[in-house]
C-alpha cells in the first residue's frame, strides 16, 4: 500500500533528466550551504537535537542552486507537511473549481408530503459536509415536498472500498478528531461536539447530539488555571455509554470539544435524526447501510464547495479526514470507483512521475501525514513547491497556506512580530516529528521556498529552531528586527 511499485513508478526519460538537473544543482551546492546558520545551530543545540536528524533547503523562486542545503536528501516523516503534496496534486489534477456531489435518491412514492419508501442518502465523498451544509442538504429534501418519511434512511457509501479502521490504531486515542475515519458518506468529519461548563461547583456536560451515546459524567471542578484542558480529561466509550472522568478548571468557561465517538454511519445517522426533527420532519423507519436498490430514483444532488477553499480548510486548519478522503477521491478520479488506500497512492506517485518530482523516498500510505511510514527529503519537497509557483495553480495552492502569527495552525507562532504575516506555512507534528514547509517573503522582496523536517525524539522542542531558521530566511538582502520566538508544541493533527 505505501512502498512504491519501481517498475510501474520508474520516471520518463524527460522526468529523469529534469530532476537530475535539480538533484544536481542541489548537491553542487549543498557542499558550500551545508553549514547550517549559527542562530539555527544554537537553537538545534539547545533544543538538544542533532543536525544529522533534519532535512532543510532555502531556496529562492525560480532558482535552481538554494540558498541553503543540510540534509537535503535524507528521507524523513514529514508529518501534516505531507498535506502538500496531496493537496497541489488534487488542485492540478481536479481542478480549483471542482466539487463532490452527495446525491439524495427516493424508493416509493411521494404523496401529500410523505414518501412512501426509501430515502437514500450516496455518498461522493465530499470531505466537507458539515453539520451545517447537511442541514441544507435535508432543508433541500424538504423543499421537494418531503415532510414525512415512512420507510427507511438508507446510507450507501460504496463509493470507497476501505478496510476496517480501528480510530485508537495510531496512538490510543480513538476520541480525538484527528482520528476520524474517512468515509464516502461522512458527516461533520465524524465528530460530534461535547459541551462543557461550570454549574454550580459541578461541571455540566452534554452532546450536541443528545441521542448519540448515553453520558456518565463524574468530572471535578476545580480552581486550576486552564492550561492543558485535554490532558485533565479522561474521557472513553465503554459499553456504549460516554464516561467523563478527571478535572475541569472553573477557568476554562464553556468548552465544546470536538469528539469522534461513533462510527460515520451511526454519525450519520444521529445527525440525520436531530437535524430533521429540528426542521419538523418525521422518520417512522430504520437505517440501513447498504446499496441504493433498482428501483431507487435521484431526488437532489448536493455539490461540496470548490477545491479551492477545500484545501485552505485542509491546510490552513490540518484536517486529517479531510486530506484522506482527498487522498481517496484522486484515486477513484484516476482508476474508477471504488475509490481504495492503494489507488490514492498509485495516483500521486503517477502524477509525480509524470511531473519529474518523484523520488525514491517518497512513501505514501494515506496522503495526510498521519502516518507513521510516510517519507519525503527536503530536497523533493522543496523541488515541488518550486514546481507549484510556476503552475496556475500556485496562487491557490499558497492561498491555502496559513499566514504565519495570523491564522490556523501558524496563528501562535510570531504573532505580533515583524515576521507576522511575511510567510505562508504547512505544519507538521507527530511525536519526534516537527516540519514546516511552504513560501516566505524576504527583506528584499524575494519569494523563497522553504522547507524544515526534524526527526528525533526531542522535536518537540523545535520551536525555536523553526523561528530562527525563518528569521534568517526572512532577512536575506535586508534587516529585520525579530527575535526568535518559542513555538507551542502542537497536537497530533498538525
Amino acid at each position: 500500500m505505501a512502498a512504491a511499485d519501481p517498475a510501474r513508478n520508474r520516471p520518463s526519460p524527460r522526468g529523469r533528466a529534469s530532476r537530475g538537473v535539480l538533484l544536481a544543482a542541489l548537491l553542487s551546492a549543498s557542499t558550500a550551504q551545508a553549514q547550517l546558520p549559527e542562530p539555527v545551530a544554537l537553537a538545534l543545540t539547545q533544543a538538544g537535537i542533532p543536525d544529522t536528524h533534519l532535512g532543510v533547503v532555502v531556496a529562492e523562486l525560480g532558482s535552481p542552486a538554494p540558498l541553503l542545503a543540510h540534509g537535503e536528501t535524507r528521507s524523513l516523516n514529514p508529518a501534516s507537511v505531507m498535506k502538500l503534496v496531496t493537496t497541489l496534486a488534487a488542485l492540478e489534477l481536479l481542478g480549483p473549481a471542482h466539487t463532490f456531489r452527495t446525491r439524495v435518491e427516493v424508493e416509493g412514492e411521494i404523496r401529500d408530503g410523505v414518501l412512501f419508501g426509501n430515502l437514500i442518502l450516496r455518498g461522493g465523498g465530499d470531505p466537507a459536509l458539515t453539520r451545517e451544509r447537511f442541514w441544507s442538504l435535508l432543508r433541500e429534501v424538504r423543499a421537494r415536498g418531503i415532510r414525512e418519511i415512512r420507510g427507511d434512511l438508507v446510507l450507501d457509501d460504496r463509493f470507497y472500498e476501505l478496510p476496517a479502521i480501528d480510530p485508537a490504531a495510531f496512538d490510543q486515542a480513538p476520541l480525538r478528531p484527528y482520528n476520524a475515519p474517512p468515509a464516502a458518506l461522512l458527516t461533520n468529519f465524524n465528530s460530534i461536539g461535547l459541551r462543557l461548563a461550570p454549574d454550580a461547583g459541578a461541571v455540566r456536560a452534554g452532546l450536541e447530539v443528545e441521542e448519540a451515546l448515553p453520558l456518565d459524567n463524574r468530572l471535578v471542578l476545580t480552581e486550576a488555571p486552564c492550561n492543558g484542558l485535554r490532558e485533565q480529561l479522561d474521557l472513553r466509550v465503554e459499553e456504549g455509554v460516554l464516561r467523563l472522568a478527571g478535572r475541569y478548571p472553573a477557568a476554562c468557561g464553556e468548552q465544546v470539544l470536538a469528539l469522534n465517538l461513533l462510527a460515520p454511519p451511526s454519525t450519520v445517522a444521529v445527525w440525520f435524526r436531530a437535524l430533521w426533527r429540528e426542521m419538523g420532519g418525521r422518520h417512522e423507519g430504520g437505517v440501513r447501510v447498504c446499496a441504493a436498490g433498482d428501483e431507487a430514483r435521484l431526488l437532489l444532488e448536493h455539490e461540496s464547495p470548490p477545491l479551492a477553499l477545500l484545501v485552505r480548510d485542509i491546510n490552513k486548519h490540518s484536517n486529517n479526514v479531510m486530506a484522506k478522503m482527498l487522498f481517496l477521491n484522486l484515486g477513484a478520479a484516476r482508476f474508477g470507483a471504488p475509490a481504495t488506500w492503494d489507488k490514492g497512492a498509485r495516483a500521486l506517485r503517477e502524477w509525480l512521475t509524470e511531473k519529474g518530482l518523484w523520488s525514491e523516498e517518497m512513501v505514501f500510505e494515506n496522503g495526510s501525514g498521519l502516518s507513521r511510514i510516510e517519507r519525503i527529503s527536503a530536497a523533493s519537497l522543496n523541488r515541488l513547491l518550486q514546481y507549484a509557483a510556476a503552475r496556475p495553480a500556485y496562487y491557490e495552492f499558497a492561498a491555502s497556506l496559513p499566514a504565519t502569527g495570523l491564522e490556523g495552525t501558524r496563528k501562535s507562532p510570531l504573532n505580533g512580530s515583524p515576521l507576522a504575516g511575511q510567510s505562508w506555512l504547512k505544519t507538521g507534528s507527530l511525536n519526534g516529528v516537527r516540519g514546516l514547509a511552504g513560501y516566505v517573503l524576504g527583506a528584499d522582496g524575494r519569494r523563497r521556498a522553504f522547507t524544515l523536517l526534524i526527526n528525533h525524539r526531542n522535536a518537540q522542542a523545535a520551536g525555536p529552531v523553526q523561528d530562527a531558521l525563518l528569521e534568517w530566511s526572512a532577512s536575506l538582502g535586508g534587516e529585520t528586527t525579530a527575535s526568535p520566538a518559542a513555538t507551542a508544541g502542537s497536537e497530533f493533527k498538525n
